[in-house]
């Protein structure tokens, strides 16, 4: 079983999968202190050259088997297509390193729950790549429900969107072999998994998916209502149907309210607002705060993940809230009819 990582020891990392998000987490990576990035590995060796180039002394490859079981690789981020995303994060964790998963981890919550065992048996830790967590609006969001200052949460309404591209029908996320499903297994999984992190789990799971615009076998919008066991309510929409691409995710306590909308670039401006009741109640005291320097998500959750590895900490989100959010998508679909991978 893998020990906590001593501080002083530098941890190298490789890829697999660099393709747009790919090379997101190797800038990422670049911007954690005491880790470096080995190998970059992907099918087109065209892309394994550009991300390695990001990285001093960092090599490009194709097979990923060489690369996970390296024996200078100490970690590994699978940022694939979501068909790939479980089966090379199972052979990395049977080469005992530990993993970083690109949401949603897997095609299914089967899949994805098949990795528990290996990973206890090996002893690494393995995260759910969910950066909205890292997101500014967010994190500060959380920091105000832990303050307690919202009292007892009663409810959040969450809507995600975007409105797709010519040929978006076309591309891997409209073949359920590949992805798994479509808006509700891409943009979905964030809002189930923000809204388990604020409010905990969701025995009861209503709603349905739908396809209305484009063609293609897999979903394009979604309708959820969840409720933990003390009733408390989810009530999220995912939509790639979206015209105008939307982030908003309202937080209902008993003394108060917070909105986070926008997630910056093509989102908008990201922005929390608190909305804090009166005694008296009527309009409430407002206060706004605005994160236009950029998305350091992605950074702040690698260092998470390093922070993991080193401290031997159980990630969060880890294998258990990953396969509990697929779990919910998988429901949704089979109330839907629409086939499980």
């Amino acid at each position: 079983m893998n020990a906590p990582t001593p501080a002083n020891k530098p941890l190298s990392f490789a890829i697999v999968g660099c393709g747009l998000i790919g090379r997101k987490r190797a800038v990422a990576l670049a911007k954690v202190p005491g880790v470096r990035l080995r190998f970059a590995c992907d099918l087109d060796p065209a892309r394994a050259a550009a991300v390695s180039g990001l990285a001093a002394a960092c090599e490009p490859a194709a097979d990923f088997e060489t690369v996970v079981a390296h024996a200078e690789v100490d970690a590994v981020i699978v940022a694939t297509l979501n068909a790939s995303l479980a089966p090379i994060a199972l052979a990395a964790i049977r080469a005992g390193k530990h993993v970083l998963i690109e949401k949603p981890g897997a095609l299914g919550p089967g899949e994805l729950r098949s990795l528990e065992g290996p990973a206890a048996a090996h002893g690494v830790r393995v995260r759910i790549g969910y950066n909205h967590r890292y997101h500014p609006g967010l994190a500060k969001a959380r920091e105000i429900v832990d303050s307690g200052v919202l009292g007892p949460l009663m409810f959040l309404r969450g809507r995600y969107g975007h409105g797709g591209r010519k040929g978006y029908d076309r591309e891997w996320r409209a073949d359920p072999k590949l992805s798994g499903g479509g808006e509700l297994i891409d943009q979905g999984v964030h809002l189930i998994d923000l809204a388990s992190w604020f409010l905990g789990d969701f025995p009861t799971v209503e709603g349905h998916a739908a396809t209305f615009f484009w063609d293609m076998k897999v979903d394009d919008n979604a309708f959820l209502c969840l409720r933990t066991a003390g009733g408390q309510t989810a009530w999220l929409q995912v939509s790639c149907t979206e015209w105008k691409n939307l982030f908003s995710l309202e937080i209902y306590g008993r003394d108060g309210k917070l909105a986070v909308d926008g997630l910056g670039g093509s989102y908008g401006t990201e922005r929390l607002t608190y909305y804090k009741m009166l005694p008296q109640m009527g309009p409430p005291e407002t206060q706004t705060w605005e994160f236009a320097a950029g998305d350091d998500s992605w950074a702040a959750e690698t260092l998470a993940f390093v922070e993991d590895v080193r401290l031997g900490r159980t990630p969060s989100p880890g294998l258990r809230e990953g396969v509990k959010t697929l779990e919910i998508v998988e429901a949704i679909y089979k109330k839907s009819g629409y086939p499980i991978p």
